[in-house]
């Protein structure tokens, strides 16, 4: 009789987590002993590897029983992220197995649980903050008491699985928990006031910051009753009303939809646990006024991106500065961000040519006249832009489209003072508008249907995903953003935070292109503190007040990235 050379890995407890792993060592190659006690879990379990691969019963044995451990050459525990039962768990595991025993845990003292389990030297750490997938972060915690030998097995497991190891720790995760938690929070109770739709916001979100996930596929990812006993006993541990569960996700639990792992949570998935692709598609065949010629007010930052977008798109495009000088410089800026889209293989030297030879410079408003889409991207201020809309109205042909960018303030009182309010509605581009995919669309009170169509086909056109959001200030991405990044700042007056290892635990456990300080860095402390002032002003959420310390530094002089005093910008050349 031939002994089977493939490692026998033991699983404890099927969810999200006991799942993920199960699926990483299936994949590996490894016989499996999963183990959980509730009859229905084993059932879906066994069912989506039949789903997945027909041969999975000839090395994977699911059962109710611990003592089928007894021969598992390393033992995964993946109960849920409570110290009574995971203490539970990992005492009877030993009681039946002398393997290794990895205890999955993101915000649990590793040290503390193998003590607590009776054999502390066989007992060692997986950290992460998201179920692990092909290639997923993890972090190995050994401790003072870990034996060599199940050090060793931790980093064979990490590698056999084709896991990549991160840094996380311990303290720096549970912040990075709370502070996403919250966001997640806010994400389900803005779907369940009617602001946006489920996919608007996943888009929105995704697209405008860069994320893996929306906010809704990732709770339906970690396990919608997991996210709730997470808020619950952060809500109970601090009384902050962020993480007090939002209504609809209470709801979704007690019906037992829990996301990916049961079939349902906010999307559908099939017996193999896949669901509907993450991208909102492009809608190319939307219709409306049509769009040919463009004109763009302004000569900032934002207005010269979204004339490179639209000149780059095809379209005649006018840039509208207040001087000649003005729009010197900025028809400049666009010339050298084209070179550099050449240099970066994004576009040709033709395009490039192509594209400038359609951007003429002008500095009077009744140059606009006779162009089917007017956008206007001046200053943030409604002093501002009243005055132009009501100048656009006026000058403006018959049947043109009045746009504007702002990214907080009332769609609908800038229509108002156009005089003409069915031909006005927010176009919305991030920053750099040639290069982020996303556009926040917005009706104002009376914007006419072919208004909203048309703007929607011309921002299609220009190879932009679009959503749809309500006119109230900050739209999708600034509400709920906002909030995550000031209650990142707030954690800076408890001692002990670390502002670079709160970073790097967000980017690494959850897999965001950046932590909240470095993010706000990037985006402008003055420019992040007056959006944190005109989200609270409006809207008066408790959750939206302006951080005091980010009041603070402002006060100093410091602005983030753009003159190198920030959080994590200063002194750095």
């Amino acid at each position: 009789m031939t002994t089977d050379p493939r490692p026998l890995t033991g699983i404890v407890g099927l969810g999200t987590v006991g799942e993920a792993f199960l699926r990483l060592a299936h994949r590996a190659g490894h016989r499996i002993v999963a183990v959980d006690t509730d009859p229905d879990v084993l059932a879906r379990v066994g069912d989506r590897l039949k789903a997945l691969t027909p041969d999975a019963a000839e090395s994977v044995v699911l059962t109710h029983e611990v003592t089928e451990l007894a021969d598992a050459d390393v033992v995964i525990e993946a109960v849920p992220d409570d110290l009574a039962v995971k203490t539970d768990v990992l005492r009877r595991i030993g009681g039946f197995s002398q393997a290794p025993i990895l205890t999955t845990t993101a915000t649990l003292a590793v040290p503390h649980l193998a003590i607590v389990s009776g054999r502390p030297e066989r007992v060692a750490g997986l950290r992460f903050l998201v179920p692990p997938g092909a290639a997923g972060a993890v972090e190995p915690v050994s401790t003072a008491l870990t034996s060599p030998a199940t050090a060793s097995a931790v980093d064979a497991l990490i590698d056999g699985l084709g896991l990549t190891r991160v840094e996380i720790g311990a303290g720096p995760a549970a912040d990075a928990t709370a502070l996403v938690m919250a966001y997640l929070n806010q994400s389900v109770a803005f779907l369940d006031a009617g602001h946006a739709t489920r996919d608007d916001i996943d888009t929105a979100m995704r697209l405008g910051c860069g994320l893996p996930a929306g906010p809704l596929r990732l709770l339906d990812t970690l396990g919608l009753d997991t996210a709730h006993a997470t808020l619950t006993g952060l809500h109970r541990q601090t009384g902050d009303a962020s993480f007090d569960p939002a209504p609809l996700l209470t709801r979704l639990v007690d019906s037992g939809r829990l996301g990916r792992k049961t079939g349902e949570g906010f999307y559908p998935y099939d017996e193999g646990g896949s669901g509907s692709a993450g991208d909102k598609p492009v809608d190319r065949a939307a219709t409306g006024r049509p769009v040919r010629t463009v004109a763009v007010i302004g000569s900032g930052v934002m207005a010269r991106g979204i004339a490179e977008a639209a000149v780059s798109g095809g379209h005649p495009t006018l840039l509208v500065a207040r001087s000649g000088e003005k729009a010197e410089t900025a028809l400049v800026a666009v010339a050298e961000s084209l070179t550099r889209a050449v240099r970066r293989g994004r576009i040709s030297a033709q395009q490039k040519t192509a594209a400038l030879s359609l951007l003429t410079p002008a500095t009077d408003l009744r140059a606009a006249a006779d162009h089917d889409l007017i956008i206007e991207a001046v200053a943030e201020d409604l002093d501002v832009k009243r005055p132009l809309f009501s100048r656009l109205g006026a000058v403006a042909k018959p049947g043109a489209i009045l746009a504007t960018t702002t990214s907080s303030l009332s769609v609908t009182a800038c229509a108002q003072a156009s005089g003409r309010p069915a031909d006005v509605v927010g176009l919305h581009f991030f920053n750099p508008a040639p290069v982020l995919r996303l556009v926040e669309l917005t009706r104002a009170d009376h914007t006419a249907d072919d208004v909203f169509a048309g703007a929607r086909a011309f921002a299609a056109g220009l190879g932009k995903t679009t959503v749809t959001c309500p006119d109230r200030t900050g739209f999708i991405v600034n509400c709920l953003l906002f909030p995550y990044l000031g209650a990142a700042v707030n954690l800076l007056q408890r001692p002990g935070t670390c502002i670079e290892a709160t970073d790097t635990a967000v980017r690494n456990g959850y897999g965001y292109p950046m932590g909240p300080f470095a993010l706000l860095d990037t985006i402008g402390l003055d420019v992040s503190l007056a959006i944190q002032h005109q989200l609270y002003d409006q809207l008066a959420q408790p959750e939206l007040k302006p951080a005091p310390l980010l009041e603070a530094l402002v006060a100093t002089g410091a602005l983030g990235r753009k003159n190198r005093r920030g959080f994590r910008t200063a002194g750095r050349r």
